[in-house]
């Protein structure tokens, strides 16, 4: 592992160890997140860790065209149980994002510099969110970092069933409307398998980057 200086560099991805860890330390400066991200790099830590950097590999991505949509889930499409905004209420999307608990977790890795960090990417208007609303209720989201052609998916949310879910599934097909080469789902989970995410190798992730 590398520690960074106040220099904005990053080494070379395939510097990281096998776990996807690359470097520790830097900043959370809006220059240094962006370089991050347009390197396959993201920022992952505790409240009490130094800053960690991750590029692993294989990485979890989406195709946005390969989004699967399960037969409750076009009912719930359907019916219209919900609608969504964008870029409405990041900094609520961004609160209920780290107070989910997540399996094999010990509390939020999205911490107050964490949180300043996004929401001043967000005033850039770089750091996007995607509201879901029922009876005018906000009940799910997402938020991640819009590249331009790469999605990088940060994080969401539900507080009713099937709320991340259409968010994830809203953005995917937008997505795929604006040509995006992929989501950045970045690591592996189930859920997100069941959605259409797939593993590549880290170096056809940088490629298409």
């Amino acid at each position: 592992m590398i520690f960074l200086s106040e220099e904005l560099n990053f080494p070379d991805v395939s510097e990281a160890n096998y776990e996807g860890l690359l470097a520790a330390g830097g900043d959370l400066s809006p220059e240094r997140l962006l370089l991050a991200y347009k390197s396959g790099i993201f920022p992952w830590f505790n409240e009490d860790s130094l800053i960690l950097w991750w590029s692993p590999d294989p990485r979890m991505v989406l195709f946005p065209e390969k989004v699967k949509v399960s037969k409750s889930m076009r009912k719930v499409i359907r019916d219209n149980q919900f609608t969504l905004t964008k870029n409405v209420d990041f900094k609520t999307v961004l609160e209920y994002c780290s107070m989910v608990n997540r399996k094999d977790q010990d509390g939020t890795w999205i911490t107050e510099n964490m949180k300043e960090a996004y929401l001043e990417l967000h005033k850039k208007g770089i750091a996007q969110s995607y509201e879901v609303w029922e009876n005018d209720t906000l009940v799910g989201g997402l938020y991640g970092i819009d590249l331009g052609h790469i999605f990088c998916g940060e994080s969401m949310f539900s507080l009713v069933s099937n709320a991340s879910k259409f968010a994830f599934i809203s953005l995917a097909k937008e997505l795929a409307r604006k040509d995006y080469k992929l989501i950045d789902c970045q690591v592996y989970t189930e859920h997100l398998e069941s959605l259409g995410a797939e593993e590549i190798a880290r170096e056809d992730f940088i490629k298409l980057l």
